[in-house]
């Protein structure tokens, strides 16, 4: 059991994508590295920007052991199994250089960095430069790295990554080719949970898959740490009701529920409804959060164009469509403006449970006053 443990490595880190090939979500950054690196067309200087957990670091390193695989594949891959690949891959590669902007931000560091880039590589082509969080470095550092940025030795290469790229000086910008990698979507972060539950034969249900994505929005590494935990919580039998409970995470079919009572004109219904969330601890923040992207669900569901934006799971998707059917575009729009403002007032408000109250009997009452308005309009 001890050896176990010893052994035991988190999935973000088991399952980090080797190639470019194996990268979820960003064919249109991949496909041009690989492209560049098969002509033998690449920058000195690369920015990858975007979202956290999307996959901006895996790709440097990627790029970093493909530049000096010796065995490229005909796609553009680093082989992983060159001496160059297996020196990386065993943390003993002298040609690839890692540096964290975030602890390491001042101009020594970058001074440092300088100096090291000087000296030609020992085996390989290139002496890759990986700085992550580089918008952390602070202007005197930036100052201090442009003119190696600008004019660097033909054996080197830097890649810089970022999540806050308005925070990095126009003159870094100018000098890099810039790659904006986006959020994964809910499908491929499903299709890869699912693949790694397979092989570690762990059971699963497929919307319980599909909520850890949404949960993720967007973040590999984020679904894959929650992945994780669940894993754990349920004895390898990762459920939607585990998923729900564990991650503290209110069922859309409360907001059904919800709607229902509108449709019926139930206010005592409604409120009812949410002192039953209020008592199982739920924030009330969470609810009207909740509620809001309830209502933005219904009016994407409302027409054929937009239902694919829709980011739920399988078996909610045709609830959503047939719901929207109960109400009128008017006054679903009426009551998003509602729990925008609500949502506003939150954090400014003494009493917040009143807040919501008050918000749920509108919305109830919202298409008796649409009706007047609309009747007082032809009246006159």
């Amino acid at each position: 059991m001890v050896a176990r443990m010893q052994n035991y490595i988190v999935s973000a880190r088991k399952y980090r994508p080797t190639t470019f090939s194996a990268v979820v979500g960003q064919e249109h950054v991949t496909s041009t590295l690989q492209k560049a690196v098969l002509s033998n067309s690449l920058a000195h200087a690369y920015l990858f920007c975007g979202p956290r957990g999307v996959g901006k670091t895996t790709c440097a390193r990627i790029l970093a052991k493909a530049v000096n695989c010796t065995q490229l594949t005909p796609q553009g891959d680093p082989c992983n199994y060159c001496d160059s690949c297996r020196a990386f891959n065993e943390g003993r590669s002298l040609n690839i250089f890692e540096m964290d902007a975030a602890s390491n931000n001042g101009v020594d560091d970058i001074r440092a960095l300088n100096e090291q880039v000087r000296f030609i590589p020992q085996s390989g082509k290139k002496s890759v430069y990986i700085i992550d969080e580089v918008h952390m470095l602070t202007t005197q550092a930036f100052n201090a790295f442009l003119k190696t940025l600008e004019e660097p030795p033909p054996h080197a290469l830097f890649i810089l990554a970022t999540t806050e790229k308005h925070k990095i000086l126009p003159t870094i910008l100018s000098r890099c080719q810039k790659f904006d990698f986006r959020r994964i979507s809910v499908e491929g972060i499903t299709q890869q949970l699912k693949q790694i539950a397979e092989q570690e034969n762990i059971q699963y249900q497929i919307d319980a898959l599909q909520l850890i994505a949404l949960k993720a929005e967007g973040g590999m590494r984020d679904a894959l740490s929650i992945f994780d935990q669940l894993t754990n919580f349920s004895n390898r039998n990762i459920t939607y009701e585990v998923v729900l409970s564990n991650l503290n995470i209110l069922d859309a079919e409360c907001y059904f529920r919800l709607l229902d009572y509108m449709k019926q004109k139930d206010h005592a219904a409604a409120l009812l409804l949410f002192n039953e969330i209020l008592e199982k601890g739920f924030e009330p923040f969470n609810f009207l959060i909740g509620l809001l992207e309830h209502f933005r669900n219904l009016l994407v569901g409302k027409q054929t164009s937009t239902f694919e934006l829709l980011e739920v799971t399988e078996n909610y998707k045709e609830r959503y469509k047939q719901q929207a059917k109960n109400f009128s575009e008017t006054l679903l729009l009426n009551a998003f403006q509602l729990c925008s403002e609500a949502e506003l007032r939150y954090k400014t408000t003494s009493n917040t449970r009143l807040l919501i109250e008050l918000l749920l009997i509108k919305l109830v009452h919202l298409g008796s006053v649409i009706d007047l308005v609309e009747l007082e309009k032809k009246n006159n």
